[in-house]
Parts: C-alpha cells; sequence; structure tokens
C-alpha cells in the first residue's frame, strides 16, 4: 500500500491508512481477547440467542453480498453477455474475499473454531443441512480460489499455469453456478427448523427460494456499487475497455436487478397468501415487513426501471447502494430482529460493542486486501502480454 501511494505522489499516512490502521489495531486487540478469554468475554450470546451479527452479518450477509461472482461469470460464460466482460475480475474478487471472509468470521463465532475440518474427516456422511451449506462453500471458495487466480499468475508471470486455468473457465463457471444455487438456498432452508422462534411473516416453506433469489439481487446490485467505487477510487488503473463499461454495468445489471426485484416482490406476495398471515400486517412486526418489503423491494425495483429507462446511471448507482442496504435489512430481519420474537425485551439479543467492532474489523480488513490486490494484479485492466479471455 505504501509503494502504491508513493507512486501516486500521495503520502502514506492518508486518511484511509490512517482510519483503517486504527481498525485494525483495535480489531486485533479484541481478536486476542475473543480467542484467549472466550466468547462471553465479547459478545451477549446466549441460549437462547446462540446465533448474532457475526452469524446475521458476517456470515448470511457476507455469503449473499459475495454472489456477484457467479451472477456475473454466468452472464458473460454462460449466457454470452461479452459486453459484462470487464466486470468479471471485479466481482470474482469480491467474490472470493467476500468468501474468504466469512470463513474467517466463522472462526470467530464457533467455540472451537479449530474443529471447523472435523464433520469433512470424521464423519463418512451426514443429513446435516449446516453440513451442505459448509461443504458447498468451503468448495466454492476453491472455484473462486482457482476463477481469480489467473490475475495472479499473470502478475507472477506464470503464463503456462495462467492458460492451463483459464482453459477450465466454462468448467468453474458452471461449478460455480452449482454450487451457489444449493448453499444461498440452503442458508434460508437453515430457518426451516425454528417455525416457533421465527415470526409468521418472516417463517414460510419459500424461504430457501426467498434467499436464493435475493443473492442474485444482491450479486447484481453489489456489481454495479463496487463498479461505482472503483471508477471512483481506482480509475486511474483501469484500460480502456474498462472505462468504456461505466455505464454499460450498470444500465444492464439495473435493468435485470428490476426484473428479479419484480418477481421476488411477487413471491414475497405469494407467500403471504398461502401462509394466510395478511391479520399480523396490522402489528408492529407487520408495519417493519411493509417496511422491508415495499421499501427493499418494490421502490429499488421502481427505481431501477425508471433509472434504465432514462439512462440515468446515477440514478441507478445509488439505488444499487439502497438495494444492498435492503438485503443487510432482510438478512438481519430474519436472523435477528423477528427471531425469538417472543421473548420479552430483556431476554432479547443485541450485540455487544465488541462483536460490532469485530465485524468492523473483518469488513475493513477485506477493503484493505482488495485496495491491495487491485493496485498491483491484472483485475482492473488486460495484461499487455495476455490476449482477453
Amino acid at each position: 500500500m505504501s509503494e502504491d501511494t508513493a507512486a501516486m505522489g500521495k503520502p502514506t499516512l492518508s486518511p484511509f491508512n490512517i482510519v483503517a490502521g486504527a481498525i485494525l489495531l483495535v480489531g486485533g486487540i479484541l481478536t486476542i481477547l475473543r480467542f484467549t478469554q472466550g466468547l462471553d468475554a465479547v459478545t451477549n450470546l446466549s441460549d437462547y440467542n446462540p446465533w448474532g451479527i457475526w452469524i446475521g452479518f458476517d456470515l448470511l450477509v457476507g455469503v449473499a453480498l459475495a454472489a456477484g461472482g457467479f451472477v456475473t461469470s454466468a452472464a458473460v460464460y454462460i449466457f454470452g453477455m461479452k459486453q459484462y466482460h470487464a466486470a468479471v475480475r471485479p466481482a470474482i474478487l469480491t467474490g472470493f474475499l467476500g468468501y474468504a471472509l466469512v470463513v474467517l468470521a466463522l472462526h470467530y463465532d464457533v467455540g472451537r473454531p479449530w474443529r471447523l475440518p472435523y464433520p469433512f474427516i470424521m464423519q463418512r456422511g451426514t443429513t446435516s443441512l449446516l453440513f451442505e451449506v459448509a461443504a458447498c462453500v468451503a468448495l466454492y471458495l476453491t472455484v473462486l480460489f482457482i476463477e481469480f487466480s489467473p490475475a495472479a499468475l499473470e502478475w507472477l508471470g506464470l503464463k503456462r499455469a495462467r492458460n492451463l486455468v483459464v482453459k477450465l473457465t466454462m468448467l468453474l463457471t458452471i461449478f460455480g453456478v452449482v454450487l451457489s444455487t444449493l448453499h444461498q438456498s440452503s442458508l434460508g432452508a437453515l430457518f426451516l427448523i425454528a417455525p416457533s422462534k421465527l415470526h409468521p411473516l418472516w417463517y414460510t416453506p419459500y424461504l430457501p427460494i426467498y434467499f436464493f433469489v435475493t443473492a442474485v439481487i444482491a450479486g447484481l446490485s453489489m456489481v454495479i456499487f463496487e463498479s461505482t467505487l472503483s471508477h471512483r477510487y481506482f480509475a486511474h488503473k483501469m484500460d480502456a475497455a474498462h472505462l468504456a463499461e461505466k455505464d454499460t454495468v450498470p444500465l444492464g445489471f439495473g435493468k435485470a436487478a428490476s426484473f428479479v426485484l419484480a418477481g421476488y416482490f411477487i413471491i414475497k406476495v405469494i407467500g403471504i397468501s398461502t401462509g394466510n398471515t395478511w391479520h399480523y400486517l396490522a402489528t408492529g412486526y407487520g408495519l417493519w415487513y411493509l417496511v422491508e418489503l415495499l421499501g427493499f423491494v418494490a421502490l429499488p425495483s421502481f427505481l431501477f426501471a425508471v433509472g434504465v429507462r432514462d439512462k440515468n446511471v446515477t440514478l441507478i448507482r445509488w439505488t444499487a447502494a439502497w438495494s444492498v442496504l435492503g438485503i443487510v435489512v432482510n438478512r438481519f430481519n430474519i436472523c435477528l430482529v423477528a427471531f425469538n420474537w417472543h421473548l420479552p425485551a430483556s431476554e432479547r439479543y443485541f450485540p455487544h460493542w465488541m462483536e460490532i467492532g469485530i465485524s468492523v474489523f473483518i469488513v475493513t480488513l477485506g477493503i484493505v486486501v482488495y485496495r491491495f490486490i487491485v493496485t498491483r494484479m491484472p483485475v482492473l485492466y488486460e495484461h499487455p502480454d495476455y490476449d482477453a479471455h
């Protein structure tokens, strides 16, 4: 990072570096406390609330927002939308870092993190849904690593290895889509075992479908959001092809997001109808459910459509950020707000400030690593020694 800032004539002690350094320092201290003093020292988790913000945000939100990798690669390599080719590597990198940070966050949440590999080693078979999620995430993280490796291999000058991996692009893309479909939906299926704990408005047999569809929405919106930030802060690293897609990606992905959000709105209404939970809409939880449904599903669908119709890229970018926030709200509602809704307020979970601090630490770590990679490796430009792929 210091080499990059020096090369651009910027001071090493920039505001970003100072703030990020402070967060990483505090996060390092909290990490030491977590792994030396245990969960009780840094969390408000309990037997009633074993899943807190580390699951609700770091895992459920993290996995959803990392879906841009499989969405973009499928669009380009399977559906032949070559006009979005320049968005593939940034999306794959974001997806890879997202899943890597999800695995890192799990080490904080699990009481004995060193036993995470045990199901793969000690058990020859299992019917556990959580095991299926873990297996798919582990496999997909490996797929993302291989998919991104050409950029690192080009940076290292390993042309033969790079060419070998590029030949596997279609196979890796198909495998990635299959794995993503499995674990994105299975994360929603995890909550099907808790019908008495999750509020009836959010509990529905359609939860696996909801989670997969919202992951696609998150992927589309996150690609637009990430593209916006990259064009603002890393435009000096981009070649002509990437600069030319400044408006192409938001318009194309915004159009797709509008359709998917509209479809999601319809199946959400169907879910209420099949569950006959209309009467809950008149309660306090019902009003909040309507805020999520109308404010974070119907509204962004409409705004995306208007933005695409008017070719208003600025509106699409702001809507993408709002849609990303909507995914956060949805996952928090299911995992935290509407979970254990029968418990009195005194027994409800609210995260400890150290839990929030560690989550901020993990997100900051991801941003720093992303910044380090894109300023060094051919992510936002085509390496001049290799043909575009």
